[in-house]
């Protein structure tokens, strides 16, 4: 058999688990980490009306693994009547932000300038981040509809961090770390991060520093925090076919590495 026909096998048998997994129901249980339970009570713990900031720093190819953390964690903020200021500091997640906190308001009643606001897509976001710590009226004179900002209801009153509770940066790369390092030290901002698997070690530095105030990471990180907030979604539909592929890549792993050590004893009796 030809090395592309078993290449084509092992992908075809990856996809076909894959998709099983993700048709059955199966409830997968975990304790939440010390990080996701540090997120959820935080933010549990906020009176309403708090002000919340949102930035959607990522691109859509992470949607499968981010979205989910977005989600249940706005969904969680907007069920204890929590206020959301959302922007974006990645072009491609400008639209993935403002479609995001309009389907979740709708779900909660929410109103457009009075519970919630997106103010869009800023460039240079290092200037960015630093401007909103003197004033967002003059970094987002308007907001992504092209209101004015000063002018929409929720913004009145909301002049720079002072006025901000917490920065949660959704990303898929590095974008959190410059919330960190410029909102954190000079404005004294609280900065939680939404982010995918791959990153998590990246951030370890900051939590242990406490700049970064928690971390929620991943599918699987979706999926704990979720069940915290007591209604299941995306993050536990998609962790039985991500352990799916895990288990399939292993077994795929064993059965090469046996294989590989029995032609290579073949070959050293033939010699």
């Amino acid at each position: 058999m030809s090395k592309d026909k078993i290449r084509w096998i092992i992908f075809a048998g990856l996809f076909l688990f894959v998709t099983l997994a993700y048709t059955i129901d199966i409830k997968m249980v975990s304790s939440p980490s010390y990080e996701v339970q540090k997120s959820f009570d935080y933010i549990e713990s906020l009176p309403e009306g708090t002000i919340l900031m949102v930035s959607f720093d990522h691109e859509a190819s992470s949607l499968p693994e981010v979205q989910p953390i977005s989600l249940v964690m706005i969904r969680h903020a907007f069920r204890n009547n929590l206020r959301i200021v959302g922007l974006s500091l990645f072009a491609e997640g400008t639209a993935i932000g403002y479609r995001t906190l309009n389907k979740i308001a709708a779900e909660y009643d929410k109103i457009y300038g009075v519970d919630y606001v997106f103010l869009g897509f800023k460039p240079q976001h290092i200037a960015a981040i630093l401007g909103m710590g003197e004033s967002i009226y003059d970094v987002f004179p308007h907001d992504y509809l092209g209101n004015l900002t000063d002018t929409i209801p929720i913004m009145i009153g909301i002049e720079n961090y002072d006025n901000i509770e917490m920065v949660i940066s959704i990303t898929d790369g590095d974008r959190a770390v410059q919330w960190i390092e410029y909102a954190g030290p000079r404005y004294d901002q609280k900065v939680m991060t939404g982010l995918t698997a791959a990153m998590i070690t990246s951030y370890d530095p900051y939590l242990s520093s406490g700049q970064l105030f928690s971390v929620v990471g991943g599918l699987k990180g979706a999926a704990e925090y979720e069940n915290l907030y007591g209604v299941p979604g995306k993050g536990n539909r998609g962790m039985p076919a991500q352990t799916a592929a895990h288990l399939y890549l292993i077994v795929m792993i064993i059965i090469g590495n046996i294989i590989y050590f029995r032609n290579r004893k073949r070959q050293g009796r033939s010699s």
